[in-house]
């Protein structure tokens, strides 16, 4: 089975000595964010996991943990864009995370590693220009460490236009054109482009459509053929493969203007505040009434099976 770790935090970047408890203790409970009273608890364990996603904007406060990963297939998303602090308050210096993504690629492998320029948003300071520039500067300094960029324009969520309400989407004929520069770039530099969640506008100047993290994404990453159940997107647009993500929502401190994920700072500021790195929650602890389910688990390896072979006499 997969665990994910990145859909509702980023949990390498402020929660990593929590997550390497965790990895030790064997087990990890997830508080369902509509009822939360019912707890999913998982293990973790290489027997039953067979990869760990991340997505992170800053992987360098798990890389003293890494050794704890080394049992289990990883695979990495590592978001780096060319906004400031005006979008992304708490985000750290760019070129420290490019250099982070490259030593992460050197740990794990260029399989194993995404990068994720996203999401793309237009205002008189991040214009088009801004972006092709920008890109190009990343891409050329990610040459060689990775294979995939994934990009994807800027959704107007309820919680996005309520903390960013000035924004505006991006318009198709906008989309179209930038995209297809970053394509170019992208493939210059050895890179596919992947939209996350964008239909297919852009395969027509060669971006895969497919997905942004398939089983095939893991299977390349972990050099083994998985059997996974079906599964639906976490949107109907999306065809990535999103399962059993243990973080919580609420609880990002990076505090980036255009996050689905944050209700307010000040709720974050509240939620985060209730962390212990000893729980096995990420937010708080055990409470009464809880009511805990054990999910169960298994590998989705394709054990390859040998046909035994007799003995001349």
């Amino acid at each position: 089975m997969i665990i994910n770790t990145g859909q509702r935090t980023d949990i390498p970047a402020f929660y990593a000595q929590w997550l390497a408890n965790r990895l030790k203790a064997g087990f990890v409970c997830v508080r369902n964010p509509y009822d939360p009273s019912q707890v999913s608890r998982y293990r973790i364990d290489p027997e039953v996991v067979d990869a760990i996603g991340f997505c992170t904007k800053n992987p360098a406060p798990m890389f003293s943990h890494m050794r704890l990963l080394e049992d289990y297939g990883q695979y990495w998303f590592v978001t780096i864009t060319p906004y400031g602090r005006d979008i992304e308050p708490n985000v750290p210096n760019k070129h420290r995370i490019i250099d982070d993504f490259r030593t992460l690629s050197r740990m794990i492998g260029v399989n194993s590693i995404g990068w994720r320029y996203d999401p793309i948003l237009l205002t008189d300071t991040y214009s088009m220009d801004y972006h092709i520039h920008a890109f190009k500067q990343i891409a050329s300094a990610l040459d060689g460490f990775t294979q995939t960029v994934v990009i994807s324009f800027i959704d107007l969520y309820p919680k996005v236009r309520r903390n960013f309400p000035e924004i505006q989407a991006v318009a198709k004929d906008q989309r179209l054109l930038l995209g297809k520069n970053l394509i170019e770039i992208a493939s210059s530099h050895g890179m596919t482009v992947k939209p996350c969640a964008e239909g297919d506008e852009l395969a027509a100047f060669g971006a895969d459509c497919g997905g942004c993290m398939r089983i095939a994404d893991y299977e390349k990453a972990i050099g083994k053929q998985l059997v996974a159940p079906k599964r639906k997107g976490a949107r109907a647009e999306c065809a990535c493969y999103l399962s059993c993500d243990i973080g919580a929502y609420n609880t990002c401190k990076h505090l980036c203007k255009y996050c689905y994920a944050n209700t307010n700072p000040s709720r974050v500021l509240e939620m985060s505040s209730s962390h212990d790195s000893e729980s096995p929650f990420l937010i708080g602890n055990y409470r009464d009434g809880d009511r805990i389910h054990d999910v169960p688990q298994k590998s989705w390896v394709v054990r390859q099976m040998s046909l035994p072979l007799g003995t001349d006499e």
